[in-house]
């Protein structure tokens, strides 16, 4: 009988573990990478980035294009010639076709053509970053719902287990009753205990119950899919500051994206002094022409041929609006410059807070493990005690209580310290399960 509390704590995790299979956090996390909206909005979203990074888009290929113009009228006409005498026509008609192609291309704008397509390049390296930072902060989120329910799933342990030992407690009682070695008082209390570790152990069902609602939402299944989770939450024990600093000033999607709004803010400023230059355009067409003339010199007529030339514009004066969009155009790119280095001081603000909560969960989950195996140990010789009738009563509920406890300041301990290295490999920028 010497771990007798340990046989019941097996005894009930296993019958709460075999109502469903095991869902790992690897699993959870490749889930929600497969059906949360969010992450498959970014995608859509990158992928139209993607389509716009082009030279055609950019301005740099030549377009052609097919034009046709057919007019026909009919008219009651009449003519005065130059000698006086005149002409006259009723329901006179007058058709036109006109059709061709043309082709037109612009060789010279300043390079701001050039400026364009890098900036289309940017913005579709923008829209991976900003999947990225989609699927960064929602596994982050999905694994802080998977540990919370593993907290909430070890804490129904605890109380299942506690309501175990007091049912254990009442029969002792009321056997002891029976033979008259105990008053009813102490059948009473066992039973008012019993009462209270059900009542908390149905209002534990709920939070669990509501846990698993929350996960299942992340993952984008039925909310009412039954989940259970692995009960042993492993914490990175290993993490430095130093290194997590140097790593988000690199892999940091909110760095990233201010990076890259400073590099289009700048490819920004480049078409707008590109406008200081000529722009250049060669044109080019084969056309064809007829037309139909009931009254007049000419009856009908037709032609066709191959045009050709070149245009050039060049904005002289504007009222002084290239100077005022070149000053506009560098005051945004000295405010991107800013806001990258406000990002990059918040974000070690933040890597910096979260670290020290870190290191002080990774001391609490340590202390509270052993305060926990103390309690248990505690509990175990209690046990012991009260089947043999040692103890009163009211010790065994303190021991009773005392791990409970501290059993439940163990799993939130474990749970802010893993919560806390989320945190700190999200800031970071990669989230590991």
């Amino acid at each position: 009988m010497k771990h007798y509390l340990l046989i019941i704590l097996a005894i009930v995790t296993s019958n709460l573990a075999n109502a469903q299979e095991v869902l790992t956090a690897k699993e959870a996390v490749e889930i929600a990478l497969k059906n949360n909206y969010d992450i498959l909005i970014a995608a859509n979203q990158a992928k139209i980035s993607e389509k716009n990074a082009g030279v055609a888009n950019a301005g740099m290929l030549p377009t052609l294009g097919a034009t046709l113009t057919k007019n026909n009228n009919t008219q009651n006409s009449t003519q005065t010639q130059a000698d006086g005498s005149q002409r006259e026509l009723n329901n006179a008609k007058n058709n036109s076709l006109n059709y061709g192609v043309a082709l037109g291309w612009t060789i010279f704008d300043g390079l701001g053509m050039f400026a364009r397509y890098d900036q289309l390049k940017e913005l579709e390296k923008q829209g991976q970053t900003q999947l990225k930072s989609a699927i960064v902060t929602k596994v982050a989120d999905v694994l802080s719902a998977y540990y919370n329910l593993v907290q909430q799933q070890q804490m129904l342990t605890t109380l299942d287990t506690a309501v175990v030992i007091s049912k254990q407690r009442l029969q002792t009682a009321d056997n002891r009753f029976k033979i008259g070695k105990a008053s009813k008082l102490e059948v009473l209390n066992a039973q008012v205990d019993l009462n209270t570790d059900t009542t908390n152990l149905i209002k534990q069902k709920e939070l669990y119950a509501n846990a698993v609602t929350a996960l299942n939402e992340l993952l984008v299944r039925d909310v009412t899919t039954p989940c259970r989770v692995e009960e042993t939450v492993s914490v990175d024990h290993k993490l430095i500051l130093k290194d997590l600093m140097t790593l988000a000033e690199k892999q940091n999607p909110d760095v990233q994206l201010a990076i890259i709004n400073k590099r289009v803010a700048e490819l920004d400023l480049k078409q707008v002094k590109a406008n200081r230059y000529p722009v250049v355009r060669l044109n080019s067409g084969y056309n064809f022409s007829e037309t139909e003339s009931s009254l007049g010199f000419v009856t009908q007529s037709s032609s066709k041929g191959f045009n050709y030339g070149l245009t050039a514009t060049l904005n002289i004066f504007n009222g002084f609006l290239q100077h005022r969009n070149e000053k506009v155009a560098n005051l945004q790119v000295e405010n991107t410059q800013f806001l990258l280095d406000k990002q990059k001081q918040s974000l070690n603000t933040q890597l910096a807070t979260v670290y020290q909560s870190y290191q002080t969960n990774l001391e609490l989950k340590e202390l509270e493990a052993k305060n926990e195996d103390i309690a248990r140990q505690n509990l175990d010789i209690t046990l012991e005690k009260f089947r043999i009738g040692t103890i009163t009563t009211i010790e065994f509920r303190n021991a009773q209580l005392n791990y409970i406890t501290a059993r439940t300041r163990h799993n939130a301990a474990r749970f802010q310290a893993k919560i806390s290295e989320v945190a700190l490999k999200e800031l970071a920028g990669t989230v590991t399960f």
